[in-house]
């Protein structure tokens, strides 16, 4: 992409006398920075972004036009509460995407980790947790209180019910609807969606080995195959699998899951 054609903060900019910017970060023409608001080095904000408060935001983003950040959420519960949004490093937020602030219901706050790509239109609601590495294709849409794990790739058009769970290097396919949650290392499609195996691709571009995942195979077989109770598929996998490190993130979103797993 072409440099921008000016440094700093653009004089047709609004940035707030509160608002705390760090060196070399660009603020683009008729974009709005409101009050408590931190954006950390580095970080560039095209033309007709808004960001308000109480929000932070880390390094080197980069967060394009028409993208709202840390609004208040559409919750009929929220009742103007100081609640944060929590952006990381290096993230991408491409066009028109919509990230809000969290609830006291919740933790109050909601948070985005590190190196994630939001693409247009992606919507990220209230109490959102997103870890790092993940990419949300365009319109992809989280409801209040879901856990995106590391890794995770979301498809275009995905609808993710809240509360639900997204395992770690798991992936959805183009306009699923995720109404519980997804192991660790699952692909899912279908409205609403259900398993097709491991991720498999995914995995051995991130350098999984032929060993690692051969037992990951057999870990999704004993989870889907063999009519286990999510109680008994742990069991089954702590004794089977419980020395393998790759086989933990599977074991602990399994162990997390209160609205059950796709099925």
């Amino acid at each position: 992409m072409a440099a921008q054609h000016w440094s700093g903060v653009h004089p047709q900019a609004i940035v707030d006398p509160s608002a705390r910017l760090a060196e070399n970060v660009t603020v683009g023409p008729w974009s709005y920075i409101g009050p408590d608001v931190e954006i950390g080095e580095g970080t560039e904000i095209f033309s007709h972004v808004v960001v308000k408060g109480p929000t932070r935001v880390g390094r080197n983003n980069r967060i394009f036009q028409f993208a709202s950040v840390g609004e208040e959420c559409q919750d009929k519960k929220y009742a103007g509460e100081p609640t944060t949004l929590l952006i990381g490093d290096n993230n991408t937020i491409r066009e028109s995407c919509t990230i809000h602030r969290g609830t006291t219901q919740d933790r109050g706050e909601t948070r985005i980790g590190n190196h994630n790509l939001l693409m247009a239109y992606v919507h990220v609601a209230h109490d959102c947790l997103i870890g790092d590495n993940t990419i949300l294709a365009n319109c992809a849409t989280l409801a209040g209180h879901v856990d995106v794990g590391d890794w995770a790739i979301l498809g275009g058009g995905t609808m993710v019910h809240q509360f639900c769970h997204i395992g770690p290097h798991s992936m959805s396919a183009g306009g699923s609807i995720v109404l519980k949650d997804i192991p660790a290392y699952v692909m899912v499609s279908g409205q609403s969606a259900s398993p097709h195996g491991i991720n498999i691709e995914g995995l051995r571009r991130r350098g999984f080995d032929k060993d690692t995942l051969l037992q990951l195979r057999r870990a999704y077989k004993l989870i889907y195959r063999q009519g286990l109770t999510i109680e008994q598929a742990i069991a089954e996998l702590e004794a089977s699998y419980g020395d393998l490190d790759a086989i933990v993130p599977l074991i602990e979103s399994l162990k997390m899951t209160e609205r059950g797993i796709v099925r």
